[in-house]
């Protein structure tokens, strides 16, 4: 009889010792989940800030560049295209689908705007702008703010994919559907290049 308490007892304890195991992994992994997307939370903040500014710049450029009709329509595309986009990764960031399209879109949106930072270069009455001026300024520094949020999203990401890579977590990751998060990365080299923002 006392040896059945003991068996029962020490049985009782590995399994009470593996739930616990498996509990702070599972809990390990939802903290590692939750901290790439408020990661991506900032990303968002900034993306919509840049959002919200180049309607104004398009507009600012409007009455200079009335004949560049098209570029500034493009630019309003790519942004219009790139801000949905955003909408959907920001439901859900570990999305690969979702990522894939925000890099995408986010990629043409830096080309058109790389684009028309090129024409206004050629108009130094737009270039001498005050308000084009301070726009320039506040995009440039959104996009300095995007690509550190992007860095720290991407580091997160980083850590998450690891842990639930590696053993024993990759066991619960993959019995409580834990997905692979996907990076927020440029692949194509032509989309590396921020927009140049200059009227010095």
């Amino acid at each position: 009889m006392t040896a059945l308490l003991i068996t029962l007892g020490v049985l009782v304890a590995t399994l009470l010792v593996i739930g616990l195991f498996i509990i702070g992994i599972y809990n390990r992994l939802v903290g590692l989940r939750n901290r790439y997307k408020n990661a991506f939370a900032q990303i968002d903040v900034q993306l919509k800030r840049r959002y919200d500014l180049i309607p104004n710049l398009v507009e600012t450029a409007k009455g200079y560049l009335a004949h560049e009709r098209e570029t500034l329509e493009a630019v309003i595309s790519a942004r219009n295209q790139a801000f949905d986009a955003s909408k959907k990764a920001a439901q859900n960031p570990g999305d690969a689908v979702a990522m894939r399209g925000l890099q995408t879109a986010e990629g043409g949106l830096g080309g058109v705007l790389s684009r028309l930072m090129a024409i206004v270069e050629n108009y130094p009455n737009l270039k001498a702008d005050q308000n084009m001026r301070q726009l320039s300024e506040e995009l440039t520094s959104t996009e300095n703010k995007i690509s550190f949020a992007r860095q720290a999203y991407n580091d997160s990401v980083m850590t998450y994919n690891t842990a639930r890579e590696t053993f024993p977590d990759n066991l619960i990751a993959g019995a409580f559907n834990f997905q692979t998060a996907e990076l927020f990365e440029i692949t194509n080299r032509a989309e590396r290049e921020a927009p140049k923002v200059s009227f010095k």
